[in-house]
């Protein structure tokens, strides 16, 4: 029988860790980079062509699927991996974060977000119990808690009352997930710290999650706008907190010096949407730093995105061409700048896994640093 979940660190250099995830659907490299399939599509590429850049997983949004085409008709239709042409792992979020940041009136209560969908008004009940219904419907391979999550900036006491009901939640997303008998016996549950940047608070999430008991743990509450030196801060000591047998998850990050980064403390997983969007906005990512490939000065450039890149874009087109298709608004262009983008992370992950097991990531770490911030 296939192994339901598993985790093994095969090398450490400092508090970065190199592994793999085995689950029935294939294994997972860590350090790994989910590129974001929020509507049942990684925007402006095929399957096969993410697959192709070394992505091992991708991640589905539980908030978007549910109201459109809804998890139910997902379901009939064999399931997300069926619907949309991707064999290998999927992580869904748990659709919280996406009820408070995009619905235009939600009510919280200890039962759960009540909210008006941001495309036609309707109005739906996300609960611990109901989230784990769609991410189960949808056929998730790593299921994410419900949690909530609170803007940055809230004062200790908003923080502290947010992540005790995010706990709550959390054993509520344990027993729902339980109770999914066939789906749960091929499936992960992670839960999400919260806290803010108070290190108390996390310390006490963290012993709840563990307490509870989770597949992985992943680190909420970032990338809400605290800035990197502050991310890093919480970084320093939230990785730690957590499990060191079990994958830490941080989600919704980010730029590839915020990967390095937090890679270097100990971080195993991230998803962000900013390869492909920032692709589909002509921005792409090189190890000498982001090219806005609308300037003028590549009108007549020759030379590939990034002369150090392999990728299939790279290596056929200019810079020149690329100027071209995204000045003139043709959907190629977003294709192509969101195909090297997205092997450059994939790229940029390799190399971060290659340098923790030959026990060089500080160097590794060093140079890029020095290069990608020149």
């Amino acid at each position: 029988m296939t192994t339901r979940f598993a985790f093994s660190i095969a090398a450490t250099d400092g508090a970065a860790r190199t592994g793999t995830i085995t689950m029935p659907r294939g294994e997972i490299r860590t350090p790994a980079f989910m590129p974001v399939g929020t509507a049942a599509t990684v925007k402006a590429m095929r399957p096969a062509e993410v697959r192709a850049t070394g992505a091992d997983i991708i991640l589905g949004n539980t908030y978007h699927l549910m109201l459109r085409p809804t998890a139910e008709r997902m379901a009939r239709l064999g399931g997300l991996h069926k619907f949309m042409g991707w064999d290998r792992p999927i992580l869904t979020d748990s659709g919280g974060y996406q009820v408070m940041s995009l619905s235009a009136l939600t009510k919280q209560s200890e039962e759960g977000v009540a909210f008006k969908s941001h495309l036609d008004g309707s109005r739906h009940m996300l609960t611990p119990e109901r989230s784990m219904e769609i991410q189960r419907l949808l056929g998730s391979d790593i299921v994410m808690a419900f949690d909530e999550c609170p803007p940055n900036g809230v004062d200790e006491k908003r923080a502290e009352a947010s992540m005790e009901r995010s706990m709550r939640w959390a054993a509520r997303s344990r027993a729902g997930f339980d109770a999914g008998a066939e789906h749960a016996a091929r499936s992960a549950l992670f839960g999400i710290q919260q806290g803010s940047l108070d290190e108390k608070l996390r310390a006490r999430s963290a012993a709840a999650l563990t307490d509870i008991g989770f597949d992985g743990y992943a680190i909420g509450g970032l990338a809400v706008g605290e800035g990197q030196a502050a991310m890093f801060g919480v970084l320093d000591y939230a990785p730690a907190q957590l499990p060191a047998d079990r994958p830490r998850y941080l989600m919704g990050v980010g730029k590839p010096d915020d990967l390095v980064g937090a890679v270097a403390r100990g971080v195993d997983m991230f998803d962000c949407v900013l390869p492909t969007r920032s692709g589909r906005n002509g921005q792409a990512f090189t190890w000498d730093g982001p090219l806005n490939i609308r300037n003028a000065k590549f009108a007549e450039d020759q030379a590939p995105l990034d002369i150090q890149c392999g990728c299939p874009v790279c290596t056929t087109w200019s810079r020149a061409y690329l100027h071209h298709l995204v000045r003139s608004g043709e959907m190629l262009g977003a294709m192509l700048m969101t195909q090297h983008n997205l092997h450059f992370y994939q790229d940029l992950m390799q190399g971060m896994r290659d340098a923790i097991g030959a026990g060089t990531f500080s160097a590794f770490q060093s140079d890029f640093d020095a290069r990608y911030t020149r």
